[in-house]
């Protein structure tokens, strides 16, 4: 039987807690398996078909939640390696962390890539051929070590560990992100892998998309309901929006095996991951930004919504996992998500350079910088060490001579009328 997760527990929240989740059951399916007919995103977002060619076989998805349960059924086969990087979770990442949300990564993980309990029967993920990391995150008061620090080190142990897709289901809700996570994610852009991130929820208080959706690069997913429009609760909105992808009645495997019906963009997360893993696997030559930028280019308009608005709210569209993996896409040389190397530089200040030029036509989809800094880094009042060398430094230098000479002048001139008034004797 499946039962129903009524809190909107899609993603975690501010200090990367979740909102706690009560359970209610639902009436039976008539259906042999009512499990598979649940999962209508796979009709929806072409999953089925893209099957048809490929089901993820080579691909690493790591999974960096709560950890991914040992017990059920459906994980079998599936969970290849995994690590803890809170300092309160088992060494493989298979100890679920935390008081309420302990199920979380399981659920997250189910919808990547769980292989069922049988031939055509149980929960499957859209990826069910794809090879699962494990990496146990702790929050809140209970991890023995800073949330930004465990981040860093799991998106480091993913990434050595060979995932090609790390999935990211959690958020800040601020736009800002640790410098720490420069580090991080750029190992991840350098070393060919796909970042996903969960935009966020409103029903959970995410007003506006926070980091680490907010960082260039990473393929952020917003969230919408079955009738494929944008979800009140279960997504939010901004200009750093990848794609959408389902967010609402999403099934999952708890980690004592019982399934539930869930919302929140922290499942339509791992369904983009998943088919980020199916186009991984029938393009093996692709890189990672091409494999972004076909699910980007191939996503569906949604149904009534047009102009810039509609881009805040579903990003370039509704993701379409079959034409991800079959259509002709061209290929381009930059992620389509922007440059999280040439933020730093703007951003950080780091390089006293010029702006770097932009080498791909981008697609209206930018990071937010930090409030602090974007100020100071925009602002064309304020100087640059060009500006300083050649221009307010010189400009001072001849000022002070000029300025000297004048009071030189000025001195000699009253010693003159000094003189000339004072009578000869």
């Amino acid at each position: 039987m499946i039962r129903r997760v009524l809190a909107i527990a899609g993603a975690f929240v501010a200090a990367a807690m979740l909102t706690g989740a009560s359970v209610s059951p639902v009436a039976p399916d008539p259906n042999p398996d009512p499990v598979r007919a649940a999962e209508y995103w796979l009709d929806a977002s072409g999953i089925r078909d893209a099957w048809q060619t490929t089901r993820g076989a080579g691909v690493r998805i790591a999974i960096i939640d709560t950890g991914v349960a040992r017990g059920p059924v459906e994980f079998e086969g599936a969970v290849v390696g995994g690590t803890d990087v809170s300092g309160i979770g088992s060494a493989d990442g298979r100890t679920p962390v935390g008081a309420v949300d302990a199920n979380h990564g399981s659920w997250v993980a189910s919808l990547a890539a769980a292989r069922g309990t049988g031939s055509g029967t149980g929960m499957i993920g859209v990826a069910p051929q794809a090879e699962l990391l494990a990496v146990s995150v702790g929050f809140g008061s209970s991890a023995k070590v800073p949330f930004t620090e465990q981040i860093a080190e799991a998106i480091r142990w993913s990434v050595d560990n060979g995932a090609d897709v790390i999935n990211l289901s959690l958020t800040t809700n601020t736009p800002d992100w640790d410098e720490s996570w420069d580090s991080a994610f750029l190992y991840a852009f350098e070393n060919d892998v796909v970042v996903v991130v969960a935009a966020g929820n409103r029903g959970s208080g995410t007003s506006r998309v926070g980091a680490p959706a907010t960082i260039p690069g990473v393929l952020t997913v917003a969230g919408v309901d079955k009738a494929g429009k944008a979800s009140v609760e279960a997504s939010t909105q901004g200009i750093t929006l990848g794609v959408s992808a389902p967010s609402e009645d999403l099934v999952g495997v708890s980690a004592d095996g019982r399934l539930v019906l869930w919302n929140g963009t922290s499942g339509a997360a791992p369904i983009v991951a998943g088919i980020a893993a199916l186009v991984r696997a029938a393009h093996p030559d692709l890189d990672a930004n091409n494999v972004i930028n076909r699910i980007i280019e191939t996503a569906r308009p949604p149904s009534g919504a047009t102009g810039s608005a509609s881009s805040l709210l579903y990003g370039a569209g509704l993701v379409d996992a079959a034409a991800a993996v079959s259509a002709t896409v061209p290929s381009v040389t930059a992620n389509p998500m922007g440059s999280l190397t040439d933020w730093i530089r703007l951003y950080r200040r780091a390089d006293a350079g010029p702006a770097p030029v932009p080498t791909s036509e981008p697609i209206a989809i930018e990071a937010l910088p930090p409030a602090d800094t974007a100020t100071r880094a925009a602002s064309p009042l304020l100087p640059t060490s060009d500006t300083l060398l050649y221009g307010t430094l010189p400009l001072m230098a001849g000022s002070a001579a000029a300025i000297l000479v004048a009071l030189g002048v000025t001195a000699a001139v009253r010693r003159y009328r000094l003189a000339s008034r004072t009578p000869s004797r």
